[in-house]
């Protein structure tokens, strides 16, 4: 099983597809904008080669722990050590993957498996943010909603992209 550097990239370019749409201020820009105590003007003054530079850099980091939680044969390459140690896996984990090496590696299971790892790792982070911030609950569902949608799209990416 290789990595498939290409499927990360383009998972990590998911983040600022999706971001532009769901912060527009037509769909949800203007209760985020609300909640963050942000107006229109004060987010057009930020320096946006810094923040959505950094934005990759942080969406490429999620993108490169998402196959270990959307692709079950990352379990198996990790029991022998990783990808450096195929050669002298023992043949337990050759036939394993010649019987399992491309089961659940679809786009539908990646999805899933990155749906619940938005609703079990983002919703939490957020909404603990949220309350300490004293963010209203709008302000957290917009914020925990994204990062929801972004992890199901990164999953299905990251899992069903061969």
């Amino acid at each position: 099983m290789e990595f498939n550097f290409l499927a990360i990239l383009v998972a990590a370019l998911s983040t600022l597809v999706v971001g532009f749409v769901w912060y527009n201020p037509k769909v949800f820009g203007t209760i985020w904008m609300e909640g963050a105590g942000l107006t229109l003007e004060q987010t057009e003054k930020g320096n946006m080669l810094k923040i959505f530079g950094l934005t990759f850099i942080y969406s490429l980091m999620l993108a490169f722990i998402m196959p270990i939680l959307t692709i079950h044969q990352m379990g198996a390459l990790g029991m022998i050590g990783g990808p450096d140690f195929i050669a002298s896996a023992k043949p337990s984990y050759l036939a394993f993957m010649a019987d399992y090496g491309d089961a659940f590696r679809t786009y539908k299971h990646g999805a899933l498996h990155g749906f619940m790892s938005g609703i079990f790792l983002a919703l939490p982070i957020i909404s603990i943010n949220g309350l300490f911030e004293r963010k209203s609950w709008k302000y957290i569902a917009v914020q925990a909603g994204y990062w929801i949608v972004i992890m199901t799209i990164m999953g299905s990416i990251i899992c069903g992209w061969k």
